[in-house]
């Protein structure tokens, strides 16, 4: 027989074998024991945690006629069957692939037929999130009655697009993430099974790895086989996974609590060069921050990793204060924020390497050598000055209060008076706008302004008051970039997953179209327009009406009219200044 998966080989065949998801196995056992299974489930959770694993087993439990404490023996002729794929009264169905609705109407006109070998016929759905509205909505009326001896298994990895009207007519259960010892520890036993040599700390890096998933542990475990020689060893396992080791981490970590901005970055040229991955650097780096600060705090909790902590490990976590691991973790995370929607994440990388050597100083004015213990003044000039300053302010301040302001400040122009406006925190997505421009046409735009009132209305309240005051202004195939009268709205809705995940639903039911929503404000429109014209402008070709680019070239930019037609806002714009002119009603909108 030909080589297969390790995950494949060792898939669980009993409740027992489900790793790391102990109450839904015994909820599922329990009610087998007692007769009292339902009609439909729904099998939620990241991929590679078992869902449909137990949905197997679930049927070859529940058909099984030798079943003890409702577990399947696994040798009687169904359950063997079942374990094979070949029995006709268990059917698996990938909804990625069989997701409109004759395919459901298919199953739910076979369904009311009773079952021919076993004595329930059950169907598992995979992947049932992938199926169409139209689909769903055949769907529902069988999973409110259902035929007599039929059970639904609904497996999804992502819940949240499945209709609440399905939701309620299943019992769901969720599966969670294996923790890395539970992986760990069923990695070890099939090692020992296979009669194979391991190092532990080997199976700790796949079991990191693989983030919570048995599938993607024994995925990676099977390259790490076939890349070592005759041993499992630790830096196989580095190699396999693009982990970095200790060493370096250690190396770069010194460099810059040391404030070596020239060393820490040789040290990040060194480990880029060898193939590691930008995104996966940062992740390995936050987590041996998060150890060092764990060391400080709590040793215990690394026990798992005692064998691997090094000497310099060590001594970084016992000199460095944990204020600074602080501020390490802080650029860190925000450094992987950043590099999410880039293709240049070396670039920032090395900019987050001299935050790193720059920030993470001490601070030379709050050292002993510096300050009296009792929090004098004496041998601080800095801290002298700042304190004959707040003592003159506090004199003025009670002048003020005694006197009052004089006349010609009081009637001095509110122009003057006025606060600054902050600098604005929301950061225009330009690449993401591009590469909606390089594919946009005027008939995906066009169709998608005649649905946009229509698409309003089918949102909720709070959702419907965030578009109000957008319009899109490009659309291609895949992307659709919508233009924000109001900055703090367009941050708001970048962020809520939710209204995008509804406004692509809502606007796949009305146009069959599911494009990813680009948000930016209206004042940035014009120059990101006119930036893309000028870099593309020798494709320019004003004789096809399906170029975009000639579009963006002959319209007139687009203005905020409400700055120009409301005279309320000329009054704000004489009170608070032009770029506080955005006066924006948000009664409808939970902030």
């Amino acid at each position: 027989m030909a080589y297969q998966a390790l995950y494949r080989v060792w898939r669980s065949q009993r409740f027992d074998d489900v790793v790391g998801q102990k109450a839904i196995t015994q909820t599922l056992k329990n009610a087998i024991v007692q007769k009292k299974t339902s009609h439909a489930y729904l099998f939620t959770g990241p991929r590679g945690t078992g869902k449909t694993s137990a949905a197997k087993i679930f049927a070859k439990a529940i058909n099984c006629k030798h079943s003890q404490d409702g577990e399947p023996c696994n040798v009687c002729e169904t359950c063997v069957a079942i374990t094979e794929g070949r029995l006709n009264d268990v059917i698996e169905i990938d909804a990625a692939s069989n997701n409109g609705v004759e395919e459901i109407r298919d199953i739910r006109d076979k369904a009311k037929y009773a079952p021919t070998q076993a004595e329930y016929k059950v169907y598992i759905i995979d992947e049932v999130h992938m199926l169409s509205t139209g689909a769903f909505n055949a769907l529902l009326k069988t999973l409110e009655e259902p035929p007599q001896n039929v059970i639904f298994i609904l497996a999804t990895t992502e819940p949240h697009k499945i209709p609440l009207t399905i939701i309620s007519r299943t019992q769901r259960f969720d599966f969670k993430r294996i923790s890395t010892q539970d992986i760990v520890d069923h990695m070890a036993h099939i090692m020992q099974e296979m009669a194979l040599d391991y190092e532990e700390q080997a199976l700790y890096v796949i079991g990191r790895a693989a983030e919570g998933g048995m599938r993607d542990a024994l995925s990676i475990l099977d390259q790490t086989i076939s890349f070592s020689d005759e041993k499992v060893t630790l830096e196989d396992a580095m190699q396999v996974t693009g982990s970095l080791t200790y060493e370096m981490m250690d190396h770069y970590i010194q460099c810059c609590v040391a404030g070596d901005v020239e060393r820490a970055l040789e040290g990040l040229e060194s480990i880029l060069g060898e193939g590691k991955e930008a995104r996966r650097f940062l992740e390995d780096l936050l987590l041996y921050c998060r150890d060092l600060l764990m060391y400080q705090q709590a040793p215990k909790l690394l026990a798992e990793k005692a064998g691997t902590l090094t000497e310099a490990f060590k001594e970084l976590a016992t000199q460095t204060p944990a204020e600074k691991i602080y501020q390490l973790i802080q650029i860190l995370s925000d450094t992987q924020n950043e590099i999410r929607f880039t293709n240049n994440a070396n670039i920032y990388l090395e900019v987050a390497t001299v935050k790193l050597a720059k920030t993470v100083q001490p601070n030379k004015h709050n050292t002993p050598e510096t300050a009296n213990q009792d929090g004098s003044a004496e041998g601080n000039p800095e801290l002298a000055d700042l304190q004959n300053q707040i003592g003159q302010l506090k004199k003025e301040l009670a002048e003020l209060k005694k006197h009052g302001v004089a006349a010609k400040e009081a009637d001095a122009p509110r122009q003057q008076a006025r606060p600054q406006a902050s600098k604005s925190s929301f950061r225009v997505p330009t690449e993401r706008v591009y590469q909606v421009l390089n594919e946009a046409t005027r008939t995906h735009l066009m169709n998608v302004k005649n649905v946009w009132e229509d698409l309003l209305q089918t949102l909720s309240v709070t959702q419907r008051a965030m578009l109000k005051a957008s319009e899109p202004v490009a659309a291609s195939p895949k992307g659709i970039v919508v233009a924000f009268d109001y900055e703090i709205v367009c941050a708001r809705a970048t962020d809520d997953e939710e209204m995008q995940l509804a406004f692509n639903n809502n606007l796949s039911r009305l146009m069959d179209y599911t494009p990813e929503m680009v948000c930016i404000t209206r004042e940035s429109w014009p120059k990101l327009r006119q930036s893309f014209i000028n870099q593309n402008q020798g494709s320019l070709n004003h004789s096809e009406p399906e170029n975009e680019m000639a579009r963006l070239a002959d319209e007139p930019p687009v203005t905020n009219e409400h700055s120009q037609e409301n005279p309320v806002v000329d009054e704000a714009i004489a009170m608070f200044g032009e770029e506080l002119v955005e006066v924006l009603d948000l009664s409808l909108i939970h902030i």
